[in-house]
């Protein structure tokens, strides 16, 4: 109980800087300094005639309020990520239906609640706004049926270690 307390405090503490920051703005990392850019560019002169076309990266070196930590990283050529089959051969089913689970509001909240350590179906049904225990349900079914989450026993919900990083990443590419 002590340290739920204490997380809800330290995440209040955080909101709160993060809201007298002028214009409300977080600090971005690298403004201006272009490291990671270099280094993708590096990896893919290594690659020759299959980086051509150049590529992206993502990365992340992440910890979460509950205290767990993640390091990620992933990059892909530009030809295989517009290539219209993708991975799995379904036409880019698979990919619509992951950004489809992240489109709804409710389904973003509980993915940071759950990331910020309320991991269980009735801490989540608690929060205002999120919705009835059936719609809060079928939230977590859709999110856990697009790999965006796991159960791991008990009503227990996390997001998987190696979709961490990823549904940062997500989150910050989508902001206006």
């Amino acid at each position: 109980m002590e340290q739920d307390l204490e997380q809800r405090v330290a995440e209040l503490e955080r909101r709160l800087t993060a809201l007298e920051r002028p214009d409300h703005e977080s600090p971005r990392l690298g403004d201006g300094d272009f490291w990671a850019l270099d280094g993708l560019k590096q990896q893919l002169a290594g690659v020759g005639e299959a980086g051509a076309d150049g590529g992206v990266l993502f990365t992340g070196a992440v910890r979460l309020p509950t205290g767990e930590r993640y390091e990620w990283q992933y990059g892909a050529l530009t030809g295989a990520l517009l290539e219209e089959e993708g991975e799995d051969g379904d036409g880019g089913a698979a990919t619509a239906d992951s950004l489809a689970a992240l489109g709804h509001p409710v389904r973003l909240r509980l993915l940071r609640e759950i990331l910020g350590g309320r991991r269980t179906a009735a801490e989540l049904a608690a929060l205002d706004g999120v919705g009835t225990t059936g719609q809060i349900y079928h939230h977590l079914r859709q999110l856990t049926g697009t790999g965006w989450l796991h159960t791991t026993g008990r009503g227990r919900y996390e997001v998987p270690p190696a979709r961490v990083v990823p549904l940062l990443v997500v989150l910050t590419a989508a902001r206006p």
